[in-house]
């Protein structure tokens, strides 16, 4: 499933052809996903203008002028696809200029600039909900959701106090969705490498000064992988098709048996089963 520079990076490809845009035609091309579209979904964006195009955790959040918020999760296997026009375009026939829908093509954007963006999910688990702008912070998806690791809210004393107590390994609780928001199992195996730190250590061991370096290497794995485009594995593409590259540069992530890449350091990289989820560490660097 994307993680949030999977999330980000597609942000960053949509935002130059959907934000300040008017959605011209939406097209719904099925009942559901993982869940029901809402109601009338296709009516309620055709006409509107995308004021905002942000993201919270591993949503993409669209703000319209009508004063809803469309979410969308990409799932397992959901892609955002630009097309761009081909030949003149012409005023009113915006749609002459695509070909037809594909199989897996569920919901389609057609642009007032000619530009479509289709919503293409094979395996179906991502999702889309329109909600009140106002009310986004209460939707059941995000209500729960912890601090953005960017935010200045996820600093050292907040994650110490969220951990103080907590008998489950450190790991587990970074992937706890409450404590911080967008993080998998990737950047976490990533980060606790560069931290130091074995994914089975207590969440209520760490010191101070281990807190403080994990929220840093969160930080520093994240910015390196939105710069990276994203890690592309399995279905995962950016908004223009291209792959990310970030795991060509994976330390431990998926690297089980292989040597570890701290300059001096002889171990192997090892996979344990954690929360039934891979953790990929160095036993001598993280022991």
């Amino acid at each position: 499933m994307p993680e949030l520079p999977e999330v980000e990076t597609v942000r960053r490809g949509l935002a130059p052809v959907m934000e300040g845009q008017v959605i011209a035609r939406a097209e719904v091309r099925r009942a559901d996903l993982r869940w029901p579209f809402p109601e009338r979904m296709a009516e309620r964006l055709t006409g509107a203008r995308i004021d905002r195009l942000g993201r919270r955790s591993k949503y993409l959040l669209a703000d319209l002028d009508r004063g809803e918020t469309l979410i969308m999760h990409l799932g397992m296997s959901g892609r955002m696809l630009i097309a761009k026009p081909g030949g003149t375009t012409i005023p009113g026939s915006f749609h002459h200029h695509h070909p037809a829908p594909e199989k897996h093509d569920h919901v389609i954007f057609d642009m007032d600039s000619g530009v479509r963006v289709t919503f293409n999910d094979v395996r179906r688990f991502g999702a889309m909900d329109l909600v009140a702008t106002g009310a986004l912070d209460t939707h059941r998806l995000l209500s729960v959701l912890g601090p953005e690791p960017f935010d200045n809210g996820f600093s050292d004393a907040y994650l110490a106090e969220k951990l103080k107590g907590r008998a489950t390994p450190v790991k587990s609780a970074l992937l706890d969705q409450r404590i911080v928001a967008g993080l998998g199992n990737i950047y976490v195996c990533e980060a606790l490498w560069r931290a130091e730190i074995s994914p089975m250590r207590l969440a209520r061991d760490l010191t101070p000064r281990q807190i403080a370096t994990v929220t840093q290497t969160i930080r520093d794995v994240l910015t390196d992988a939105i710069a990276a485009g994203g890690s592309s594995l399995r279905d995962y593409r950016q908004a223009d098709g291209e792959l990310g590259y970030f795991q060509h540069s994976f330390a431990v992530y998926g690297r089980e048996g292989e040597p570890c890449r701290t300059p001096g350091c002889a171990a192997r990289i090892e996979r344990i089963v954690q929360a039934g989820r891979s953790s990929f560490h160095c036993p001598v660097c993280q022991g």
